[in-house]
This record gives C-alpha cells, sequence and structure tokens, in this order.
C-alpha cells in the first residue's frame, strides 16, 4: 500500500507524542484505556511508524557562519501559543553554538527569554521543551485529543482541530498558564484582580518558579529584559537585570494581557503587557544599549504583510497581524538611519581643524558618532494555511510542534546561508537579513521546508 507523505507526517507527529513530548506521567495520566503491559507495544509501534521521516527530527544540524560582534542580542516578540516558534528557533542556535549575552522579550517572548537566561546552556532547550508541554496539554481530555488531533488530515480538519483547542483554551485556559475565573469577574468585588480580568495566573507564577533559576538571573551572567506598561501612568518600561532584581512578577507583568490577565502588582504599581503598547524589544536593545559591534537575532511572530482579507475572520486575523507586529521593519528603518548619521558625524569628526574639535559643540558631536556595525537577523513566523485569527491561544500539541518545528527550521535555513552573518561592508554599518519569506507570505499545511 502506498502511503502518502501527508500521512507519513501524521505517523511521525504520532510518535513524537510518544517518544518525544509526552513523559511516563503523561502517560499514565492520559492513556486511561491503554494498560502499562502494553506501553513497550506502544513504544515500540510509535518508533517504527516514525522512521519514515526520523530525518527530520531537529537534531545537531545547525551550523553558522562566522560572525565578528563584540555582543548577540535575542529578542523576542509576544504572540502567545505561537511563542514555541521562538523555542524552535533557540534550539537551531545552541545547536550551532550560537549562544546570547542578552536576552529582551515581550509577553511569551519574556516567558521564554527568561527560561534561557534563567538556565545553565546545556538545559535551556529541555527547559523551553518542558514549559511548552505542560501548556500545550490538553486540560480537558489529555493526550486523547492530543492524538485524535494527529488523525485529521486535510485543510478543513486541520482548522476544525485548531479552532477546538483555541475553544478548549477559552473555556479551561492552559495547564501551568492560566485558568478561567469561578466565578466570573462580573460577579466579583470591584477593584480587585478577579473583578479586572477573565483569567488567573497564579499558576505562571508556580511554573517560572519551577523552570527558571531567578538567582542565576540575576548574577548578571546573561542579561535579561522584559517590557511591560504601568497601567496608571501608561508609560513602557523595561525591567533589565542590570538595573533591577529580576523575580517572576517582572515576567508575568510582561505577559499580562488585558482584559484576559491581571495586572500584576510590582513595588506598588501596577503593569501590563508590554505588548499593549509595543510587542517588539527591538528598539530598546539597538537605541538603549552599550554602543558596541552587535549581532542581533529578531523573532517575530506575526507578520506585517498580509493579503487582503477575504471574510470578517480575515480581518479579525490581519487587525491582529498589523497591530502586534509593531513595525518592526520601520524600526529597523528609523534605526539605520540613525546609524548612518553616526558614522558620517565620525568621519566629519575626523576631518576637523583640532581648535574646532575641542570645542563643546564639537564634543557633543563626538559623544553621538561611531563607526560600530550592526547584523540584523529578523526571522518571522509564516502562520500554516489552517490558522485564524485564535493562533496565539491555539495551545494544542500539534499546534506547539508545528510552531517549534517552524522556528528549527527556518533558524537553520537562516545560518545555513553564506551572508547572514557577514560583517556589513556599507557605510550605514547595518546589514539586515531575512531568509524566511515565501512570496504567499503563509506556510501551507504540511509544509517543511529544509536548507
Amino acid at each position: 500500500m502506498v502511503i502518502s507523505r501527508y500521512n507519513q507526517r501524521v505517523r511521525y507527529r504520532s510518535a513524537l507524542a510518544y517518544l518525544e513530548f509526552l513523559t511516563l506521567d503523561e502517560l499514565q495520566k492520559n492513556a486511561v484505556n491503554i494498560g502499562p503491559e502494553y506501553w513497550p507495544f506502544w513504544a515500540g509501534a510509535a518508533l517504527w511508524i516514525a522512521l519514515p521521516e526520523i530525518q527530520h527530527l531537529p537534531s545537531g544540524r545547525a551550523r553558522a557562519g562566522v560572525h565578528h560582534s563584540n555582543a548577540f542580542a535575542l529578542t523576542l516578540q509576544g504572540g502567545g501559543a505561537l511563542g514555541a516558534y521562538q523555542a524552535g528557533v533557540y534550539q537551531a542556535l545552541d545547536e550551532a553554538g550560537i549562544r546570547p549575552d542578552w536576552v529582551a522579550g515581550i509577553s511569551i517572548g519574556a516567558i521564554n527569554a527568561a527560561i534561557i537566561v534563567g538556565n545553565r546552556p546545556e538545559a535551556r532547550v529541555a527547559r523551553l521543551r518542558e514549559f511548552w508541554t505542560t501548556v500545550s496539554a490538553n486540560p480537558i481530555w489529555g493526550g486523547l485529543a492530543d492524538y485524535s488531533g494527529r488523525l485529521a488530515e486535510g485543510l478543513t480538519a486541520r482548522r476544525a482541530v485548531n479552532q477546538a483547542s483555541a475553544q478548549t483554551a477559552i473555556m479551561a485556559g492552559a495547564p501551568g498558564f492560566f485558568a478561567p475565573r469561578l466565578p466570573p469577574p462580573f460577579l466579583a468585588t470591584p477593584g480587585g484582580a478577579a473583578a479586572t480580568s477573565w483569567y488567573d495566573t497564579a499558576a505562571l507564577r508556580h511554573t517560572l518558579e519551577r523552570l527558571v533559576d531567578f538567582d542565576l538571573v540575576n548574577a548578571g551572567a546573561l542579561r535579561l529584559s522584559v517590557g511591560a506598561v504601568n497601567v496608571r501612568s501608561g508609560n513602557f518600561v523595561y525591567f533589565d537585570s542590570t538595573t533591577h532584581k529580576l523575580g517572576p512578577a517582572h515576567v508575568m507583568a510582561s505577559g499580562a494581557l488585558p482584559p484576559g490577565f491581571p495586572a500584576i502588582e510590582i513595588d506598588g504599581e501596577y503593569y501590563w503587557d508590554g505588548g499593549t503598547v509595543s510587542n517588539t524589544p527591538l528598539q530598546w536593545v539597538l537605541q538603549f544599549g552599550p554602543r558596541q559591534d552587535t549581532l542581533v537575532f529578531q523573532v517575530d511572530l506575526w507578520n506585517a504583510r498580509g493579503s487582503l482579507p477575504r471574510n470578517v475572520v480575515d480581518v479579525e486575523t490581519r487587525r491582529k497581524e498589523i497591530l502586534y507586529s509593531s513595525r518592526t521593519r520601520d524600526n529597523v528603518d528609523r534605526f539605520v538611519e540613525m546609524q548612518r548619521l553616526r558614522h558620517a558625524v565620525a568621519k566629519v569628526g575626523e576631518k576637523l581643524p583640532k581648535e574646532v574639535r575641542d570645542t563643546p559643540e564639537a564634543q557633543t558631536l563626538r559623544r553621538f558618532a561611531d563607526h560600530k556595525v550592526y547584523n540584523i537577523v529578523h526571522l518571522i513566523y509564516r502562520s500554516f494555511r489552517y490558522e485564524d485569527c485564535a493562533k496565539d491561544y491555539a495551545f494544542s500539541r500539534l499546534s506547539m510542534e508545528d510552531h517549534w518545528r517552524s522556528g528549527y527550521d527556518d533558524a537553520v535555513r537562516t545560518l545555513d546561508h553564506p551572508g547572514a552573518l557577514e560583517r556589513p561592508k556599507n557605510g550605514d554599518g547595518v546589514a539586515t537579513f531575512d531568509a524566511t519569506a515565501p512570496a504567499s507570505g503563509e506556510r501551507r499545511l504540511n509544509e517543511r521546508k529544509r536548507p
């Protein structure tokens, strides 16, 4: 019998559920109708059905060109359930031996950033996987829902599975992340967290305490920055490990998207998700970091470019993409212009007569001038065709695997490109690179592009 490539992929995903993403505890909890005596059989069967596609496992493939920067920053955008894409990107970077010394994030990007900075290098990918495995477990049907979702074939079926996953998150939350408030907020006493949010995020605090070593974060080996908004003043702020002693509350504040999640209190002030003002931490890294030759990997979860909507669901999807992409390209263009001016001022300053160079005005300009260079590598998640406006809260295991693998594949493709990490040779001192943009702006259902 001939097995289609799509069906092979379905078999492969089923195998992953048992071999990689499900722990023994999850099997014991979720496999209600499978006795322990059958587990060896399931493991063997899972391995067999994985063989046709086992070569696609993300392990050890990433390699990198040479880069000559003094600093490497990883900036992670917010995007809810899409954040597994960033974990896949980090896995590829880690396998290539490219490890950041500064990680900045907003919302789900802040959670991923905290897990990266708050663990030893050899444990980071495993901790990221543990987080995403936890939050992508189905809180109602457990592994049975996950396995049945893998049997869905075709665009319509996958779209239905994704919608069911999103509705499950609305009704029951995501394990280790958030849970619905009972009674609902309109029945609670006004003024408190219970009256101002639909979900309780206490579970996220416990998850962060379990997966992130905040003593390590505050030790300063790596820099962590997370963005949030002061509810009273409306000011955008960054909690930074160079200026703050960070804890779970700071990360939770960066991801407290209203009205779903409650504002987080820190030192008497209350904070919401940084994405309510700006969803991309790139500007913070470029404009407020130390001036030195820098390599930046900007990992976005929302694509600013897209097609014209055809229905109201498309309209909401496109609205979110435009809103949460936070004009990343515009920010980069502004920074390129600023760096061009810095280089020009530096060159002109070198040609000034000594009596002019020593004037207060020339000294002021000298502080602005530099010859530093920046590589900005831009990776953008491109949605699968089955995804719609609910993609950022569809926390299914199957979607998580799709997102993770997409991030890994995109990063591998980028690192394999000879020009991705080259030192800028233009007069601007800035090189930008994006190897992840298919012409259509979206991924097909079964697309798994390899370099």
